[in-house]
């Protein structure tokens, strides 16, 4: 049984509406739904019913529910007790892109100043997980691209133009600036539909045509050199992933985007707090 399982039923159940889980787990509705699912599959029984008023919890969903809740919050209690264990600690930083802007550097060598004997653990994520790690404790901080899920709190750090990466000798490579309409009918790369909203945003909020499915930055470009789709990207991302075959074009119509430092809510623990303030 996965954690992720449990947290989508019990959030399901305390919304009693699937599209208000979604929302609140920042996932897709269809996605939620199918895990739901699976998960009732591997239990053998069914957790939900369709009622007049909408859905309700069964018997046998209504009896799991505690233990669910028990189960979440005993790995919560126990993450938190066995990292203050350690005679230091590890602070663990989650990235699903490089970060640079020289924000990396600063908040590593603050970070130590402020908490003599801690380390700093970078931790890649795929853009599957919209919070990087947060929402299932993994990370104690990330690095994100809004928008973020709910469920956290977020500091702006960087707001850049967008634009869009193309494979080298593109039709559209030829011009210097681009309208975002001189791209809907091009193949996009996309994140998967569990990014929720900031799929929708890195694809321009619009219905294009998706070319192929990613979860890593090192995946999204080897997609465009090899022809599989362009990609909306910041600007300061286009230089950090600077590579042969690949051109950047400014799109001039299209909202900035904006990097983040995330936590989750209500979170003060020391380590927390000292990492932020290195980025104030």
């Amino acid at each position: 049984m996965h954690l992720r399982d449990l947290r989508y039923f019990v959030a399901t159940a305390e919304e009693l509406n699937v599209t208000r889980a979604a929302e609140r787990l920042f996932v897709s509705q269809p996605a939620l739904s199918k895990q739901l699912r699976a998960l009732e599959r591997q239990l053998g029984f069914q957790l939900f019913e369709r009622v007049h008023s909408g859905m309700a919890l069964t018997r046998q969903g209504e009896t799991l529910l505690p233990t669910a809740r028990e189960l979440l919050d005993r790995w919560d209690r126990g993450l938190e007790e066995a990292r203050a264990a350690a005679p230091t600690g590890t602070l663990v930083v989650g990235l699903q892109t490089a970060v640079g802007r020289g924000l990396q550097q600063r908040a590593m060598r603050g970070f130590r100043e402020r908490m003599p004997g801690w380390e700093v653990s970078l931790r890649l994520v795929g853009w599957d997980d919209a919070s990087a790690g947060l929402l299932d404790g993994t990370s104690d901080v990330a690095f994100l691209w809004l928008p973020a899920p709910d469920g956290l709190e977020i500091r702006v750090l960087s707001t850049e133009p967008r634009g869009v990466m193309l494979p080298e000798g593109h039709p559209l490579a030829v011009h210097e600036e681009l309208l975002f309409r001189q791209l809907t009918d091009e193949p996009f790369v996309a994140l998967p539909a569990s990014a929720g909203a900031r799929r929708d945003f890195w694809l321009g909020n619009s219905d294009v045509k998706v070319g192929t499915t990613v979860t890593s930055a090192e995946e999204t470009f080897e997609a465009v050199t090899g022809g599989m789709g362009v990609v909306l990207v910041s600007e300061g991302n286009a230089r950090l992933y600077e590579r042969p075959g690949l051109v950047y074009r400014p799109v001039t119509d299209l909202g900035p985007s904006e990097l983040a430092i995330a936590w989750r809510r209500g979170d003060r623990r020391p380590q927390v707090t000292a990492f932020l303030e290195t980025l104030t």
